[in-house]
């Protein structure tokens, strides 16, 4: 037996990780269940840096949703690996000289993540080109409009819609803060030859690199492309009033030999053989201390719920195990009702979430800081503690 959900339909707005966790966890238990994506198709939008899943958190939601096989056989060996960089591109801690054997953090792209939990699910669970317009309460259910002038009823709508969520709002008016810091991501493709001197400090892994109360991230991908991150303080609305013009290669080139004047050339090589378009970042927070009244037809998991800086790598973790704890709280029989089980899990998730939060914005705050280069030796065990 089933017990809440039972003869419901559900429908998760947003196919990221999160809400395709969700529905394979909930169709194994035998929930009817449909994601609605505004993506035309799987491959719309390029896909952003690797993630690293953790033991405790991504791992787990894919353990108990069958899918280690199919991790073990698309994740990245190698590309945990982490080095950290100053600003002269000296390497003062290189993780293939020094394994940290008690962190292994495997690291797996978006697109084969994407992929694995796709394959997993029932056919035709995921409909594409439905971007989400709005709800209203029918039937104690919801109905609910896409741009694309669809209409569909749903018992129950869980928002799985990212860090703008559109669905948000129906449940609670608490708005993200913006976190004081804002980044500039720009990838290069063929890495390899593009910027061999590049490619080879990167090392099929990660680069941390600070200094100057500032950072820049370098991830390698599998297609043999890398993604790279810059991070200042500025303040909110700066990629707004700056005048920078964000599809013009000159000019974030000059940004960039402005603001990181003194860093050792081989970091321009990123700026100046970047393919396509860089995307300034600013980056947001929920409050940490957010609460909101529980309704028993509709809640949220992942960055609708719970925004966070990306440096300390828990968004997509947070975002599978949200998953994981809302499709046993929705399947579980300790539950009377709907409310309480959807009560249930949103209590656990933000107080989870809260702590995952306050180590982000810490992290946020220390790696733009002075000290950001012992902080960082000292998160991966190296240092003084």
């Amino acid at each position: 037996m089933m017990n809440n959900i039972e003869n419901k339909t559900i429908a998760i707005i947003g196919g990221g990780p999160g809400g395709l966790t969700l529905a394979r966890l909930l169709q194994m238990k035998g929930a009817k269940v449909t994601v609605y994506e505004r993506d035309a198709h799987k491959d719309a939008r390029p896909k952003g840096a690797t993630l690293d899943l953790h033991e405790e958190s991504g791992l787990l939601a894919l353990q108990e949703a069958g899918l280690m096989d199919a991790f073990n056989a698309s994740y990245r060996p190698g590309a945990d690996m982490l080095r950290i960089i100053d600003k002269h591109g000296t390497i003062l801690l290189d993780d293939a000289e020094n394994p940290r054997l008690e962190t292994i953090r495997p690291e797996i792209d978006r697109g084969p993540l994407q992929n694995l939990l796709l394959d997993s699910l029932t056919p035709g669970t995921v409909i594409w080109d439905s971007q989400f317009v709005s709800i209203s309460p029918m039937n104690e259910g919801w109905r609910i409009e896409f741009k694309n002038g669809k209409k569909v009823f749903s018992d129950i709508v869980i928002a799985a819609d990212g860090a703008n969520s559109r669905l948000r709002p129906y449940l609670t008016d608490i708005k993200p803060f913006y976190a004081g810091v804002t980044g500039i991501e720009g990838y290069v493709n063929d890495s390899a030859s593009a910027i061999p001197k590049m490619h080879k400090l990167l090392n099929g892994g990660k680069i941390f690199a600070m200094g100057d109360e500032k950072t820049l991230i370098v991830s390698s991908k599998g297609d043999g492309s890398l993604v790279f991150y810059t991070g200042c303080k500025t303040d909110e609305f700066w990629s707004k009033t700056a005048g920078i013009d964000f599809t013009k290669k000159a000019e974030v080139l000059a940004w960039f030999k402005q603001e990181y004047a003194g860093w050792e050339d081989i970091w321009l090589d990123l700026f100046e053989n970047a393919s396509g378009n860089f995307i300034p970042r600013p980056i947001y927070s929920m409050p940490i201390d957010q609460t909101w009244k529980s309704k028993g037809n509709i809640t949220l998991l992942g960055d609708a719920a719970h925004l966070m800086p990306p440096y300390a790598g828990e968004g997509v973790n947070m975002a599978m195990l949200d998953a994981l704890e809302l499709s046993k709280n929705l399947t579980s029989q300790d539950h009377p009702d709907l409310i309480s089980a959807i009560e249930s899990y949103e209590t656990q998730m933000r107080s989870r979430a809260s702590e995952a939060a306050d180590m982000s914005l810490k992290s946020t705050e220390l790696l733009h800081s002075s000290n950001a280069i012992s902080f960082m030796m000292s998160v991966v065990g190296y240092g003084n503690h």
